[in-house]
């Protein structure tokens, strides 16, 4: 058994994806903007990734824009049956790399057609709806009015589920007396623990949670316990930090970015990682 198929599996929807996954941002250029520095090797990180048995990649046409869209079906097209790509709408990109909210209908509507034709794909597995009421994370506020427009593209069949994404619990309790909704998709990792009981409550629902920025982001994490934890152990730190989110929740489902083979191989080895009771202890005293 790989170390991919150790992590286990979870429903996403009607589809069936191994807990490891993969993230396409950073396969773009700086700032997630513009063109990769080496298309090559983001072309080999791809296939690297589908080789070593990973089926749920995470996308979004605002990367770039465009541009790992149009890498992964260089890379993946035509794709394996298997193969889930979740990706997400709601924002787009400025000339000068901005982060905006993109909410109207005509906005959503585009957007899905420009993830469906740079994917080259008839149908999307998964989009989340990416909701940018404030710059520093969920904030309240109805998401309704984006939402019913998701519901009519996927009505429309040009997507199969739906899922949400930088949002409250309210927000998901709102979302579901419209939809179903497949996956929750916000920012979480071991030092920054937040949604602890939408994770907890998404789990007695059936219903995947995602991680963005599993390992830190932007600001990789940096703790003398993970490091002490991962030391003991023999792995490295960001190893240890996958590892405690596949044990913290059945439901966690992971998508690590990377732009080097050799990062991904160490992310994918993080699932056949069980870290001891004692190591979990002090894992989870970390939070910020």
């Amino acid at each position: 058994m790989s170390s991919i198929d150790k992590s286990g599996t979870y429903a996403l929807g009607t589809r069936t994806v191994k807990r490891l996954g993969y993230g396409a941002m950073q396969l773009a250029g700086p700032g997630v903007f513009g063109p990769p520095k080496d298309k090559q090797a983001a072309l080999d990180v791809l296939r690297e990734a589908v080789t070593a048995g990973v089926n749920h990649i995470d996308t979004s046409d605002f990367y770039g824009p465009h541009v790992t869209n149009q890498l992964i079906r260089e890379a993946l097209h035509p794709y394996r049956d298997d193969l889930t790509i979740v990706t997400k709408i709601g924002a787009r990109r400025n000339d000068k790399g901005a982060w905006l909210p993109a909410f109207s209908a005509q906005e959503l509507t585009q957007a899905v057609h420009d993830n469906l034709r740079n994917l080259q794909l008839d149908v999307l597995d998964v989009v989340n709806l990416r909701i940018m009421f404030s710059a520093h994370g969920p904030a309240e506020g109805s998401i309704a009015e984006p939402l019913s427009t998701l519901a009519e593209l996927q009505r429309q069949g040009l997507v199969r589920h739906i899922g949400l994404s930088n949002v409250t619990a309210t927000q998901v309790a709102e979302a579901q007396k419209m939809v179903p909704v497949v996956c929750v998709q916000n920012m979480y990792n071991i030092v920054n623990r937040g949604d602890d009981a939408l994770v907890d409550l998404l789990a007695q629902q059936g219903i995947a949670y995602v991680p963005f920025f599993p390992l830190g982001g932007f600001t990789p994490l940096q703790s003398s316990g993970l490091k002490a934890v991962a030391d003991s152990l023999g792995v490295t730190a960001m190893q240890v930090a996958l590892a405690w989110l596949l044990q913290r929740s059945p439901n966690i489902l992971l998508i690590p970015g990377t732009s080097s083979v050799a990062h991904l191989r160490q992310n994918l080895a993080a699932g056949e990682l069980q870290l001891p009771p004692d190591a979990l202890e002090t894992l989870n005293t970390l939070m910020d």
